[in-house]
């Protein structure tokens, strides 16, 4: 059995007025939103970029670029199933996920399972192959200033 291992990361700003932000593939409450050209779903961007990485498939810039029109507002769980692919074809399967994500607000421990299962049932894996633990930054730099989220993510990948 051969064994990779990626690693992912992820950062958006947030802009000064919003209703929500994605993450996880959920929509969580908040005064601010991501600033970016997809959903800005930093979490789901970062196990992007671990998967595609530990398979040796370039990184979400160059499967998914910002530059793309017809990935303006995209749905980071639909980028995520077409990766899911991509690494199918390539014979490789998800062993499992490690992420954090740093953000002072909003709280996230409470929208955790929701986020395991949306990433758990886009991948076909078990929800409990996937770890997600919500950090602050101790009020310190852009995240513990509100003003950016970010996420790490690591990947464990099987070839079958």
């Amino acid at each position: 059995m051969t064994l990779r291992i990626g690693i992912g990361y992820d950062l958006h700003r947030l802009d000064a007025e919003g209703t929500y932000m994605i993450l996880g593939g959920i929509r969580i409450p908040h005064e601010r939103g991501f600033i970016a050209h997809s959903d800005g779903d930093v979490l789901v961007h970062a196990i992007i970029d671990a998967m595609l990485g530990a398979a040796g498939l370039g990184n979400i810039g160059q499967r998914f670029p910002d530059s793309d029109p017809n990935l303006k507002g995209a749905d980071s769980l639909v980028l995520l199933e077409r990766t899911k692919r991509l690494l199918q074809s390539a014979g490789y399967g998800v062993v499992n996920i490690d992420s954090v994500i740093i953000a002072e607000e909003p709280k996230l421990t409470p929208h955790v399972e929701a986020m395991k299962q949306r990433i758990a049932e886009t991948l076909g894996i078990e929800k409990n192959r996937i770890s997600i633990k919500p950090k602050t930054n101790e009020q310190t730099g852009a995240e513990g200033r509100g003003e950016a989220v970010s996420a790490q993510s690591v990947v464990l990948l099987e070839m079958r």
